[in-house]
């Protein structure tokens, strides 16, 4: 890591989270066994179109870790790069799922560290019960009836309910 002379190790967690997954809830809190602080970044990818407003997965996040020592939430239309400047750190955690998402993951980590040399990926592999989960299959899941419980956490399996 590259935080030798830090008292504190922080990561950034950055993601869409539209809506944070259990499998995101794992990886957070086996994160903070590596990590004295995780900031939990919903960056804004302008590929993807958003059911829950920042501002809404934002409160669904803190209330999810209400609490929870070393879980910070935090928001970031810039290059993840530059959010890494401002908030003092050079750590990123990602989760990976399966093998697909190690290509792009792979791809961004390296760009990532071709802007700024002092930054490391660390990579953490989903747990297996939720090696399948994904916001997208989630919001289709339930747009179409289908029930997600426990899949999510019970207040975002609250919110998907009142969306559709």
């Amino acid at each position: 890591m590259t935080q030798e002379n830090s008292a504190n190790r922080v990561a950034i967690y950055p993601g869409s989270f539209d809506p944070i997954t259990n499998g995101h809830v794992d990886l957070i809190k086996r994160g903070l066994n590596i990590f004295d602080e995780i900031i939990v970044l919903i960056a804004y990818n302008p590929n993807k179109s958003y059911l829950f407003s920042v501002e809404e997965r934002m409160e669904m996040i803190r209330e999810v870790f209400n609490g929870t020592k070393g879980v910070r939430v935090d928001c970031y239309a810039g290059l993840l790069v530059d959010y890494l400047k401002i908030s003092g750190t050079s750590i990123i955690m990602r989760g990976m799922r399966a093998l697909s998402d190690f290509e792009y993951e792979f791809q961004m980590a390296l760009m990532n560290r071709r802007q700024t040399r002092k930054i490391e990926t660390v990579f953490l592999m989903s747990g297996f019960k939720w090696f399948y989960t994904s916001s997208r299959l989630i919001k289709e899941v339930v747009s179409l009836g289908g029930s997600v419980k426990g899949l999510v956490p019970d207040n975002v399996n609250q919110k998907l309910i009142e969306k559709f």
